[in-house]
């Protein structure tokens, strides 16, 4: 495994090099041209920011796993305290959702697997118990470095059970639905920072993922210390970095780009790929 240096990952290199395109098993399915945004999403962006109420916290996430939609599936927003919250939704023809849950646990074992979903953006991924191919993702620590925007980011994320934020496994499942949570940060630093939640339902002709960031704000708090001072302490350090409402819609952009870009050849990814391949 490659060895992290002050907290990020030393190897850097975006895109697939001549070598990659000639001898890996994923070349066929790189592709560095990525189509525009969906008209929905173009549409949100224009609206810019949108009233924090129209974007619950994540304390109530689970309300996701509730029929119909939200008023805002697509948008974002930033709170007084600086946290920024965004939502998109992506539409996926032939895709089922189980396909999801595969990909998350895949994708993590290699750099090569990691920029196909997201060629323009996606730098270097590994799994930080230094295991590669496992079949779950849950209780594990995906380590990551991508670009948001021109920004290139070190950062973490720790993939939880749905359960962690009230989601009702028993109840997604007998639906068909995967929802992946998980909680991240910034390499090097002791604060958890971010919640993720993508959720992902059958719809008529494949289905559709619904996607929930929280960033900073409320969100951040030092690691291993829950409680009352922890939460005091976390809000301190978010003030030294309040988000803007560029970075959110920077961070729904990126969201938008790399579904819809693996949405596209995830079925094939699948079928190459997946279980009993």
């Amino acid at each position: 495994m490659r060895k992290w240096k002050g907290g990020f990952m030393a190897k850097r290199r975006l895109g697939y090099s001549d070598q990659d395109m000639a001898s890996s098993p994923y070349a066929r399915f790189f592709n560095p041209h990525m189509a525009p945004l969906p008209e929905h999403v173009l549409e949100a962006l224009s609206k810019g920011v949108v009233a924090q109420e129209l974007l619950p916290p994540v304390s109530q996430a689970e309300a996701m796993q509730e029929e119909g939609y939200a008023l805002i599936e697509n948008g974002y927003t930033i709170t007084p305290d600086g946290a920024g919250r965004i939502a998109c939704l992506t539409r996926m023809p032939g895709v089922l959702p189980h396909m999801w849950a595969w990909w998350f646990a895949w994708h993590g074992s290699e750099a090569l697997r990691y920029k196909l979903w997201h060629p323009l953006a996606h730098v270097d991924v590994a799994w930080a118990d230094g295991r590669s191919d496992l079949n779950h993702y849950v209780g594990r620590t995906s380590r990551i470095v991508e670009y948001l925007g021109a920004r290139c980011m070190h950062v973490w994320l720790r993939f939880v059970s749905p359960a962690v934020l009230g989601f009702d496994e028993s109840r997604l499942s007998a639906r068909g639905e995967v929802v992946i949570c998980g909680r991240g940060g910034i390499a090097g630093l002791p604060f958890e920072a971010v919640w993720l939640v993508h959720h992902i339902r059958p719809v008529v002709g494949g289905s559709e993922m619904r996607s929930r960031f929280w960033l900073g704000g409320a969100n951040v708090h030092p690691i291993g210390m829950p409680g009352p001072v922890g939460r005091a302490i976390g809000l301190l350090a978010a003030q030294t970095q309040r988000y803007t409402a560029t970075q959110a819609a920077e961070m729904m952009i990126h969201d938008a780009q790399e579904m819809n870009h693996l949405a596209a050849i995830l079925p094939d990814l699948y079928a190459t790929f997946g279980p009993g391949r």
